[in-house]
């Protein structure tokens, strides 16, 4: 399944450009475009969990994966 936060587009390539040209450009959308108002009852995580990932409510969480750590092993907390 694809990500529903993932997008892409495709850049502009000049003729003139002295680099090679990026064929697909990808960025992420933040979930909290899509929820206008915060719904009651909502799903929560656990107060440990939610400092430790960011966020109080999972449709608002969205991971982030910093291109120089992508591939690279990330190591436990100890959480």
């Amino acid at each position: 399944m694809k990500d529903p936060q993932l997008r892409a587009y495709v850049p502009f390539v000049g003729p003139f450009d002295p680099c090679p040209p990026v064929e697909i450009r990808t960025y992420l959308v933040p979930p909290q475009l899509f929820i206008p108002f915060q719904p009651m009852g909502w799903p929560q995580y656990s107060p440990a969990e939610a400092l430790r990932i960011g966020t109080l409510w999972p449709a608002l969480y969205s991971p982030y994966t910093p291109e120089r750590s992508k591939g690279r092993k990330v190591e436990s907390d100890g959480a």
